[in-house]
């Protein structure tokens, strides 16, 4: 294993990528796996990463799915999987969404350091993803005050 941690973020299009761009900063210098729900998010990708100055990082694209659409959900579940599989990241930082969600579980299952940050969207009440991923992740985040608990999610600020 590298000195360096390998990183894979992940978020469905919309507003969790627009979330999970505004941390790129953290990460920067670091081997990063981006894992969305759009194909046309590599070239993004590919762009900010040459900007800001950090190595080429590699991109994945999974099908887009929710609740309603339980065959692209599973077929979703199948594609994480074989990302995580083939990555095997180091940690995993999500904003949400499905893709998130399974790539936190398999990474957990594989050895990950995982952290997942509830959309700023989710202002009333976590997401369903929130809701059920915080007993697997290792750091969970909302970015609303109100709705951080003791035994989490934990407030630490907001991204926006």
């Amino acid at each position: 294993m590298s000195s360096q941690p390998k990183l894979m973020v992940v978020a469905s299009a919309g507003g969790h990528w627009v979330q999970l761009m505004r941390l790129r900063m953290a990460w920067r210098g670091l081997p990063v796996i981006y894992l969305s729900t759009e194909p046309g998010l590599a070239d993004i990708v590919a762009t900010v990463t040459r900007e800001d100055g950090s190595p080429p990082a590699t991109f994945a694209s999974v099908t887009d799915a929710n609740l309603s659409e339980k065959g692209r959900l599973l077929r979703q579940l199948f594609e994480v999987l074989l990302v995580v599989l083939r990555y095997r990241p180091d940690v995993i930082i999500t904003t949400g969404a499905a893709p998130g969600y399974f790539a936190l579980r398999f990474g957990k299952l594989f050895g990950a350091r995982t952290i997942w940050i509830d959309s700023m969207a989710n202002a009333e009440t976590l997401s369903k993803s929130g809701r059920e991923v915080g007993k697997y992740a290792d750091l969970w985040l909302t970015q609303w005050e109100h709705l951080a608990r003791p035994e989490g999610p934990h407030y630490m600020g907001s991204v926006l």
